[in-house]
């Protein structure tokens, strides 16, 4: 593969190859040349000298696998992905993405995700073509407006002159007999399911494990706040397939009891979830078998620990114990979901439409045409338009 070197700002991608007598190789596999060579007296020493010629010669200097290192090679590739998948994963669920595509093996996961890294910061790769963890974006920023108050004023009005809504939200729910919140383990989930949930005015929002007091708070609230109207609450929720994974969405109920007795700073207690529908929708073990999802052999936990392994102290635990029998040391990740965009829509359709019916979008676009008539009416009741034209043009005239 040729590089041009306008497009990639590194002049060689460098690798450390060592022999048992100490002898080290530096190669080049841009060029597949041996670019330099030498002697050290152990690995570390000469991964040194091997990563400050990379740096020395504006290259990369990495010990890669074989396979893995295409991807440096690749990042075009990378880039027709993201176009084809409409959407920028996580960086696992970039690795799920080349996986499907046989980019990389499932072993080769953490070296993959890696390499994303650096060829975002190498400028190979768009900063945003991966999607990073929530709740690390900035707050308070505030940007200039960019027009002077006459013209900020005039569009306003014109907003208002125009717009059929003027930004009115309906009780999407009067009438429904379920109120229906979604949970979901990766962020990622959130990326493929949130236009769905957006045509069913459902909130979504990623759980992160056993989610802040905060969070379950919140979404507590709306809970409680529909249950006084007499909806049927449900929380969807959509996780990974271990140990943990379902222990999560079994105990999510627990712990909102745990917050039962919680207050409000400006008034308001907490909810009774004794009557929540907590409906585990994803990923299922009869789903994954069916669509073939990838299977991740271990049972590693984000502490890095093996729960399969006998040294774990939560390895004899009845949960842990109970997966091992029934699905092995294995597990399925959220993300495997994420090659497969059609598959990820009928899942989280199908588990919205349990309670909704099919024909629930029909519902809710008939609240928004009552309230876009509704509003048209009052509009040429006051003729509004034409009294909001005639300020539009004074602005035009004085300023």
């Amino acid at each position: 593969m040729v590089i041009d070197p306008e497009r990639y700002p590194y002049k060689g991608l460098f690798n450390l190859v060592m022999y048992r007598d100490g002898r080290y190789e530096i190669h080049n596999l841009i060029t597949n040349e041996i670019v330099a060579q030498g002697k050290e007296s152990g690995k570390t020493s000469a991964k040194k000298a091997a990563e400050k010629y990379a740096t020395d010669n504006g290259g990369i200097s990495y010990v890669r696998s074989g396979k893995v290192i295409e991807l440096y090679k690749r990042t075009e590739v990378i880039k027709e992905l993201r176009k084809k998948i409409g959407f920028s994963p996580s960086a696992r669920g970039w690795c799920y993405q080349l996986e499907s595509e046989g980019y990389i093996t499932k072993d080769e996961f953490g070296e993959a995700a890696g390499i994303l890294n650096d060829c975002i910061k190498k400028g190979m790769l768009p900063v945003d073509i991966v999607t990073p963890d929530e709740g690390r974006d900035f707050s308070g920023v505030e940007l200039p407006n960019k027009n002077t108050p006459a013209q900020q004023l005039k569009k306003n009005i014109e907003y208002v002159r125009d717009s059929d809504t003027i930004n009115y939200t309906p009780d999407w729910w009067d009438g429904e007999p379920y109120y229906i919140q979604m949970l979901v383990e990766k962020v990622d989930l959130v990326t493929l399911f949130e236009p769905v949930c957006k045509q069913y005015h459902i909130p979504i929002a990623t759980s992160k494990g056993w989610s802040s007091i905060l969070q379950r708070a919140t979404y507590a609230k709306r809970f409680k706040e529909a249950e006084s109207k007499g909806l049927k609450c449900v929380l969807l929720y959509c996780g990974d397939h271990d140990p943990t994974g379902l222990q999560i969405s079994d105990y999510i109920k627990s712990n909102l009891k745990d917050l039962e007795n919680i207050v409000w700073e400006y008034g308001g207690t907490g909810y009774n979830p004794d009557s929540l529908v907590v409906d585990r929708f994803g990923l299922n073990y009869d789903f994954i078998e069916e669509h073939k999802l990838l299977w991740i052999d271990g049972l590693m936990t984000g502490g890095g620990k093996n729960l399969a392994d006998p040294k774990h102290p939560d390895h004899n635990k009845s949960y842990v114990q109970d997966y091992l029998k029934k699905f092995g040391a294995r597990k399925c990740e959220a993300n495997a979901i994420v090659p497969h965009y059609k598959l990820a829509i009928g899942l989280v359709e199908s588990g919205i439409q349990k309670y909704v019916g099919p024909d629930a979008k029909e519902r809710f676009a008939a609240k928004t045409d009552a309230v876009v008539n509704k509003i048209q009416f009052i509009k040429e009741k006051i003729q509004l338009e034409e009294t909001l034209q005639k300020l539009i043009e004074q602005l035009d005239e004085e300023y």
